[in-house]
């Protein structure tokens, strides 16, 4: 069975999230990070930084939130990607990861970039349900989970853009949101 190594409050909500959309079966290993159960030989020879989320699925080991979400969509997705497809798949994981990441919780970095991120996403979120079209995706897990965190995290005045609210809003509504990020884990 795979096995998700995640802590407290960390990004490993985010692959559980997807893992429970995809109905993959897991087992949540909880690392306590307080007492550096991810700085021990065990845990570093999944993942040699010493970060969580990591998944070990089999023999294979893997690191780093987007890079396991791309993973997962690989092997566990309905359909296969042409490679077009999963080079989308892959902008979208990344700018969730890097440059929204970034944009929103580096504080001197969020006057300058949060406006101009929120009203891009704002204005793609008001012509499709979801950031490809009418289907929920990996994409959405990457870039709504950071979005998701805004209201919960940092608490920012989200009103200027009232299609990213709805957004978070429907995000937070499905059962797999629920089970993860929405229910603290």
């Amino acid at each position: 069975m795979l096995k998700l190594y995640g802590g407290a409050r960390s990004r490993a909500s985010i692959v559980q999230w997807y893992l429970e959309e995809i109905k993959v079966p897991y087992e949540f290993i909880k690392l306590d990070m307080q007492a550096g159960e991810h700085l021990q030989p065990e845990y570093l020879a999944i993942n040699p930084v010493g970060k969580v989320p990591a998944i070990v699925d089999g023999d294979f080991k893997v690191w780093e939130s987007g890079a396991i979400l791309l993973y997962l969509t690989d092997k566990y997705g309905k359909t296969a990607l042409s490679p077009e497809e999963r080079a989308v798949f892959s902008q979208w994981t990344l700018f969730g990861n890097s440059t929204l990441a970034t944009g929103i919780f580096v504080e001197t970095n969020r006057e300058r970039e949060m406006p101009r991120l929120l009203t891009f996403l704002n204005k793609a979120l008001e012509e499709q349900p979801f950031l490809l079209g009418n289907e929920f995706t990996v994409v959405d897990v990457a870039v709504g989970s950071i979005l998701s965190y805004i209201p919960i995290m940092l608490k920012l005045d989200l009103s200027p853009y009232p299609a990213v609210l709805n957004y978070i809003k429907q995000l937070s509504e499905r059962p797999a949101f629920q089970k993860s990020i929405g229910g603290g884990a």
